[in-house]
């Protein structure tokens, strides 16, 4: 009897492929949502909607259909709700400072997941982690200006949004991460799809809430929404998934700022953000330092 040959390892060259077009999909997802001209609410709701529907087909396809327990249902319906505010703080600072800044402040989140692992999973981090965070408030700094005072009322709070937006991403990401630990049977993209309607649902009942309206204005707006959906909240996600678990956490990180990065140019080339050499510096700074918060941000002991 031949003994069971064992699966082969993927291919890196394809897994960084998955992931430098994952984040490239990704990238573009301020562009759909400014260009759309609907309110942030909207905007959220129809990305979780459409991507919903879209990972639907895709598990219906698939056969990942299945029943879950109470635990992980109650586990879902969390990352529903912490996915729905973290949208909707997203997508209301892209529309108060652009798709470039108001890309780059949700990926603070790896300073927030960082200090999650120190304090509540033991975890050690890298001396490179704690040169990090001055470099991230600087860079901020020369991206939106020194001079705070100046700036409008509107654009703080659009900072503030996606600082709040990267509170709610790093706290969603650490609910799934306990979901998976849970039960490593349920596959990332089923659970994409579950979070992905709960979102939508909780985002439309807010919407209900306020009186807004669901009607879109006109073609170009239902295709930025369906792109949005498509290729932010579905096929984005689905290959970087598919990618991580199978490069280097360096590696990996680095290639993920090509997200963030993209944004703030197509925030420049389509959008005309006056942008100054200075501007220019602190994004290379805020990159250089959520790169270093990333392999940063976790050290085994004795490491």
């Amino acid at each position: 009897m031949e003994p069971v040959q064992s699966a082969a390892p993927p291919d890196p060259r394809r897994m960084i492929a998955y992931l430098l077009v994952g984040a490239v999909m990704i990238s573009f997802s301020g562009v759909w949502v400014k260009i759309s001209s609907v309110s942030p609410t909207a905007s959220a709701f129809y990305r979780a909607f459409f991507g919903g529907i879209f990972l639907l087909a895709g598990a219906v396809w698939r056969r990942e259909i299945r029943r879950l327990s109470l635990r992980q249902n109650g586990l879902i319906l969390v990352c529903g709700g912490l996915f729905a505010l973290d949208l909707i703080c997203y997508h209301y600072s892209i529309h108060w400072v652009g798709p470039g800044l108001g890309t780059i402040l949700p990926n603070l989140q790896v300073f927030i997941m960082a200090l999650a692992g120190l304090f509540f999973f033991k975890e050690k981090l890298r001396p490179l982690y704690w040169c990090a965070i001055p470099l991230a408030v600087c860079g901020l700094m020369m991206v939106v200006g020194i001079r705070w005072h100046d700036l409008g009322r509107l654009y703080k709070l659009g900072i503030y949004a996606g600082l709040v937006a990267s509170l709610c991403y790093a706290a969603f990401l650490l609910s799934l991460r306990k979901l998976q630990a849970d039960d490593r049977k349920v596959s990332f993209f089923y659970v994409l799809l579950l979070v992905s309607l709960i979102t939508a649902a909780l985002i439309g009942l807010e919407m209900l809430g306020s009186g807004e309206s669901f009607v879109l204005p006109d073609r170009k707006a239902l295709f930025s929404l369906w792109a949005l959906g498509l290729f932010s909240q579905c096929l984005g996600w689905i290959l970087i998934a598919a990618a991580l678990p199978h490069l280097r956490v360096s590696q990996s990180g680095l290639i993920l700022l090509l997200q963030p990065a993209l944004s703030f140019v197509w925030d420049v080339v389509l959008f005309g953000r006056p942008t100054g050499a200075l501007n220019w510096a602190g994004v290379a700074v805020v990159l250089a330092a959520i790169y270093m918060g990333t392999v940063g941000g976790k050290c085994r002991s004795g490491a």
